[in-house]
């Protein structure tokens, strides 16, 4: 079975390929960009596609966006897609269509190999494949304030952010590096469905919600 991977962490890319040559599969190719991912289609034709969602450059939708691309012109390529949380906005987007040869599962899954490998094994097989996790996030958030998806921490960043703080200010007031502010923050984007796409700035649209529903 012929896989194409994708995914920008060398260690996870790495330990993909390893865990997935024991198995059998064959690789064909693992990239670290959607760009590079869509190119490698177009020169091979795998059985199915492994795909993070967050890629360079903006590290926020790219791989979901390549994967809605494969299902449109290669609709009979399966396509797991690997997230480290659920996006319910991208996710509804992968599975309005038709969803044979599709799989949304969380990274985390990854660790019990013998389900991960059979979640491949059907996803390229025409199956359909959603991780627990993503089910009852995606029937919870619907009747929930999207404010209710951030973690606690992700929260303090909001505040924060309201209160005015620039990324270094929010870091000096929670005592954590900038990077770690820069990764709350585009969580908290991608969890009130602030697309990258959007022409006003995420930034200020996170902090109107967040004074709006804690008003």
């Amino acid at each position: 079975m012929r896989v194409v991977i994708a995914e920008d962490s060398v260690l996870l890319r790495e330990g993909l390929i390893r865990l997935l040559e024991r198995a059998g599969f064959t690789i064909q190719a693992a990239v670290g960009t959607a760009e590079e991912l869509l190119a490698e289609l177009e020169r091979e034709q795998p059985d199915v596609v492994v795909t993070d969602v967050r890629m360079p450059p903006t590290h926020t939708d790219e791989g979901l966006r390549a994967a809605l691309v494969i299902r449109r012109q290669w609709p009979e390529m399966g396509v797991l897609v690997l997230s480290q949380y659920v996006e319910e906005h991208y996710a509804t987007d992968l599975l309005s269509g038709e969803t044979a040869g599709v799989g949304y599962l969380l990274k985390d899954r990854v660790a019990d190999v013998a389900d991960f490998l059979d979640g491949l094994r059907r996803v390229a097989s025409g199956g359909t494949v959603l991780d627990p996790e993503v089910v009852s996030q995606l029937l919870v958030r619907r009747r929930s304030d999207p404010l209710d998806r951030l973690t606690p921490r992700e929260l303090d960043v909001l505040k924060a952010m309201a209160e005015g703080r620039s990324n270094a200010g929010v870091a000096a007031a929670l005592v954590v590096s900038e990077s770690a502010v820069a990764k709350h923050i585009n969580n908290i984007f991608a969890k009130l469905d602030l697309r990258h796409a959007d022409s006003d700035h995420r930034r200020v649209l996170a902090v109107l919600r967040f004074l709006g529903g804690r008003a």
